[in-house]
């Protein structure tokens, strides 16, 4: 459960495990592994856009020829951040980003996410090295929850880091995607002998019944262990640790 994300999945796990693990087929079907790569990632992505609230989409860009370089990429987008961060007062922030390559050639562009107000002239001033972009989320009531309102984020976010693994676009040891530190959800690990019984628990945990539930036992292409997932229209006020 990751109770500051409203979300949680899990799975059976039988009581004498058989050597091996994973999903049948996954390292002789490198298509297949990448898929469920990408997904892991864009459930992580969600969580932790929907955890912090992240509701402003951004998108940075070079001036003249780009840039063609990754890490260099890397280390101008944490210089963007670092200065973002002292330019208002020096306390940390979330925020979450993933790298594109321009498909008219012009080199890598930057998308991220933010879940506070930054006036337009110290994000130019910040990045100073070509365009800038920063809006709200469209398409989504002014009213609604910042947990809503992050998930869409990661909706839009995760086109990218999907993207990437389908492209095959990156350079050995470097991440799809890149987040502060010290923002992660926590996870809370709840045990039943049933998956009915680990329902009440996270039930209990988070105040109510479930938004939206799903079943592997549902999903006819499923070829995992019974699994299952839950998430909320809410986070709880308060978590136990």
């Amino acid at each position: 459960m990751y109770p500051g994300a409203a979300e949680g999945g899990g799975c059976l796990v039988p009581s004498r495990r058989k050597s091996g693990g994973g999903v049948p087929g996954l390292a002789a079907d490198p298509e297949r592994s990448r898929a469920e790569a990408a997904r892991r990632a864009g459930v992580k992505v969600r969580r932790y856009c929907a955890a912090n609230g992240l509701d402003r989409l951004g998108t940075l860009t070079y001036a003249g020829a780009g840039c063609h370089d990754p890490i260099q990429v890397r280390a101008d987008v944490g210089s963007f951040f670092r200065h973002l961060r002292a330019t208002l007062g020096g306390a940390p922030f979330p925020y979450l980003w993933v790298p594109e390559w321009h498909p008219g050639g012009h080199g890598l562009h930057l998308h991220y996410a933010m879940g506070r107000y930054v006036p337009r002239g110290q994000i130019d001033q910040a990045w100073g090295r070509g365009h800038v972009h920063i809006k709200r989320l469209s398409g989504v009531p002014a009213t609604a929850s910042a947990l809503r309102q992050g998930r869409e984020a990661a909706r839009y976010l995760s086109k990218y880091v999907t993207k990437g693994f389908a492209s095959g676009d990156r350079a050995l040891g470097l991440h799809r995607y890149e987040v502060a530190e010290g923002f992660q959800p926590k996870g809370v690990r709840l045990i039943g002998r049933t998956s009915g019984e680990v329902l009440g628990k996270a039930v209990a945990l988070m105040g109510g019944a479930p938004g939206a539930q799903w079943w592997s036992q549902n999903a006819p292409a499923w070829e995992g262990p019974p699994a299952y997932w839950f998430s909320w229209d809410r986070s709880p006020a308060v978590v136990a640790s």
